[in-house]
């Protein structure tokens, strides 16, 4: 038994092709670097839903608690749309993200050289970017009460959504945007809407005091529509962005775009620390389950694995061998190996999921 535990949830879609050849990359890592993994698998999603009527089983949610990350491929498509909102496959990532307290979503938007052309911006705009968006995960309008649709004396259905934040929960996200601030550019920009909301009021308050504790750190404020505009216009001013929920759903799809496709793209979503020191963790593509190409061995696997080199770095302190991922996937682009969502960009030679994930496993060994 490995002294890291990991447990899978493949999920819907293109979930289980992407997460096969992450399982590759662990195994490749056990075998070669001696790094191995107590790593189990179990359902999550429309899976999930088919089996136990729930998109998330209690045994399953007790599990997520006791590893040490989670790893997670995509939840939902066409076949669950009717679904009654309570049990719809999305509902079990939010029970995990909330069950978990994973607060804060950690969404890098990073340009590789070899993709530089494949954004619609103009490559002097988005080459070389690195960027993270730092999104407060549990909290805000998506959890808050009283939420649901009702029908008023006049007749007529009212849509209700509550944006609420507590002190604490600002704190604790706008810390730990703070922290991976210094230890990348030493800038924070912290986004909301003061102008017009008072939970963005008190956002902004609470970002201020907390940045008396990290004077080292360069701290901007800025209207989130305005961070939208900004984001389009010259991204590269930023380095590490903390906002809400919405609007961190929103500012995050707008950066991973930047790059050119959601195929590229990995995520975090972290809590507070475990009695070993290892945090609540959850990864996973930011891509969603794609049904239009599931089961094609057509999907891109790159952001899977690359949500695999954040579990290296965030929870398991291998900052090393996740450069080592980073590099094998640069080093494949540059060679010019394309799945099909990235042929757009100056050819290349097309291939398929697992040859990706072949090509990947040789840059490692190399």
């Amino acid at each position: 038994m490995a002294d890291r535990s990991l447990l899978i949830l493949p999920g819907d879609g293109i979930g289980p092709e992407v997460m096969a050849e992450v399982r590759r990359v662990i195994d490749w890592f056990a075998t070669h670097r001696g790094i191995g993994f107590d790593v189990s698998e179990d359902l999550v999603g429309g899976a999930a839903y088919d089996l136990h009527g729930k998109p998330l089983s209690d045994e399953t949610m007790a599990s997520a608690q006791e590893a040490d990350a989670v790893l997670l491929g995509a939840v939902g498509g066409p076949k669950y749309d009717k679904l009654d909102f309570s049990v719809k496959p999305e509902r079990g990532l939010l029970r995990l993200r909330k069950e978990m307290d994973l607060f804060a979503n950690l969404r890098p938007a990073q340009c590789f050289e070899a993709l530089a052309d494949a954004s619609s911006l103009k490559r002097e705009v988005i080459a070389g970017l690195d960027i993270m968006i730092v999104r407060e995960l549990t909290s805000g309008v998506y959890f808050g009460e009283p939420r649901g649709v009702t029908t008023g004396n006049d007749g007529q259905r009212v849509g209700v959504n509550t944006q609420r934040y507590t002190e604490a929960e600002i704190d604790r996200v706008v810390r730990a945007a703070f922290e991976l601030a210094r230890k990348r550019g030493g800038k924070l920009c912290s986004m909301e809407k003061a102008n017009v909301m008072e939970s963005g009021v008190l956002w902004r308050e609470i970002a201020t005091e907390v940045h008396a504790d990290y004077p080292d750190v360069e701290l901007s404020h800025m209207y989130a529509d305005a961070g939208a505009m900004q984001l389009v216009r010259w991204p590269k001013q930023f380095d590490v962005i903390v906002t809400d929920n919405l609007f961190g759903d929103i500012l995050s799809d707008i950066a991973a775009m930047l790059t050119g496709s959601l195929g590229m793209l990995p995520s975090a979503s972290l809590g507070a620390p475990q009695a070993n020191g290892r945090p609540k963790a959850l990864y996973e593509p930011v891509h969603g389950s794609a049904p239009d190409i599931a089961g094609q061995g057509v999907a891109n696997p790159i952001a899977c694995i690359l949500s695999f080199a954040m579990a290296l770095r965030y929870s398991f302190d291998l900052g090393a061998e996740a450069d080592q991922i980073e590099a094998a996937v640069q080093s494949v682009l540059a060679d010019g190996l394309r799945t099909g969502d990235l042929m757009t960009v100056g050819g290349g030679r097309k291939v398929g999921t697992v040859e990706m994930g072949d090509a990947i496993l040789k840059a490692l060994a190399a």
